[in-house]
């Protein structure tokens, strides 16, 4: 089994996957707009340009998003979406660059559990946590 977060977002989804790319080091791998989809003529023309569907990979990992109808879109709450590294200085660079231009909930340091953990809410308003290794490890 493999688990994918599908990220929904409010009209933003082409320029959040941009950001993830460069700041994650992922590439999308699949796009396609509402226009481009069977259901294109069931949509409103303001959704034709927006993502129906995409996907970014990251090493093993898919992060799967879509810009959801506008009836329909509903902030995140009640998750963030984790990230694990085992070098504290990678996780610490990966945090930095999720938290520009958007809100940090807890500051990148060294906790009793972890060498490095942050969370912060990116400028899309995505939750992300941020975890490097053990406490006193590398």
């Amino acid at each position: 089994m493999q688990v994918n977060p599908y990220l929904s977002f409010n009209g933003q989804c082409a320029a959040a996957l941009k950001f993830y790319e460069q700041v994650l080091g992922g590439k999308v791998t699949f796009t396609q707009t509402w226009g481009e989809s069977p259901m294109c003529d069931s949509m409103p023309p303001e959704t034709q340009k927006l993502i129906m569907h995409s996907t970014l990979q990251l090493g093993e990992s898919q992060l799967m998003c879509a810009d959801s109808p506008s009836d329909h879109y509903q902030k995140p709450q009640g998750i963030h979406i984790a990230l694990h590294f085992s070098d504290p200085k990678e996780g610490e660079r990966i945090f930095n660059g999720l938290a520009e231009g958007g809100q940090i909930e807890m500051p990148f340091q060294a906790t009793f559990w972890a060498a490095g953990f942050g969370m912060c809410v990116d400028r899309f308003g995505i939750p992300w946590m941020v975890n490097c290794g053990q406490a006193g490890g590398s």
